[in-house]
């Protein structure tokens, strides 16, 4: 079953230049429980994407749907969004932090708080509640980050560059941490990331979009790796030549 169709999607703005095509003919499908990254030039509109299936803004032409139902521009708690700050409130403990998704979405009833709390302590935090996020390592706050935006029940979580703001080897055990609760929580995923490696870690597909603008260049499916945990992955000889492959479809210039 698609939990998210995307279908001939393109977008077209107005600049002071004139028009400006950001996105052109993007379609995608993405099955349920799956974790699926794009990658792409820098400006190509990766974010766009996101912002266009969170119902933030309306394609120019076609169609997306999360779970059969048409966005139609219209932002819904069907999506989860993870943006590359963790956007926690440094006034709130742990527990209101996690706590004010369901309050912004009228969601706080006795079983969700129930299930957000269940949450927290399935995942480590149980010891946690009334700390505050300046008490908290970098990893400790992207899983809290995580646990809030799963506490509404999103059908799809849409991660933007989450783990872009943390040092090479706390992101490495990070996106990781956060692939194992998406994976275990049996959530649908779409990752933004710049990191080729890192999109090979975590990911079932990879769908490469073209210079702006952005279209689907490529999408590849990580077979027999979608099995193997992340870090292990680095170390499969399938792993570059995976990358090597996506690089130069990338077309980067340095």
């Amino acid at each position: 079953m698609d939990m998210l169709s995307i279908k001939n999607v393109s977008l077209c703005y107005q600049t002071p230049e004139g028009e400006t095509d950001a996105l052109k003919n993007v379609s995608l499908d993405v099955k349920q429980g799956e974790f699926v990254s794009l990658v792409g030039p820098s400006g190509c509109g990766k974010t766009t994407i996101l912002s266009l299936i969170a119902g933030l803004i309306r394609p120019t032409e076609g169609k997306i749907f999360v779970d059969g139902k048409s966005v139609d521009g219209k932002a819904g708690c069907d999506v989860g969004y993870m943006l590359q700050r963790d956007q926690l409130f440094e006034w709130r403990t742990i527990r209101d932090n996690v706590m004010l998704g369901l309050e912004i979405q009228k969601k706080k009833t006795a079983e969700n708080v129930e299930y957000a709390e269940n949450l927290l302590i399935k995942y480590g935090l149980k010891d946690f509640f009334k700390h505050y996020p300046g008490e908290l390592s970098g990893g400790m706050r992207q899983r809290v980050a995580l646990i809030r935006t799963l506490a509404f029940r999103p059908k799809i979580l849409l991660l933007d560059e989450p783990f872009s703001a943390l040092d090479f080897q706390t992101r490495l055990s990070v996106s990781s941490d956060i692939s194992r609760i998406i994976r275990r929580e049996g959530k649908t995923a779409l990752l933004v990331t710049h990191d080729i490696s890192e999109a090979i870690s975590l990911s079932d597909r990879i769908v490469v979009l073209s210079h702006r603008p952005a279209t689907v260049k490529a999408i590849h499916d990580l077979g027999a790796l979608r099995t193997v945990p992340p870090l292990e992955r680095r170390s499969r000889p399938e792993f570059q030549a995976l990358f090597n492959q996506i690089w130069e479809e990338l077309d980067v210039n340095v």
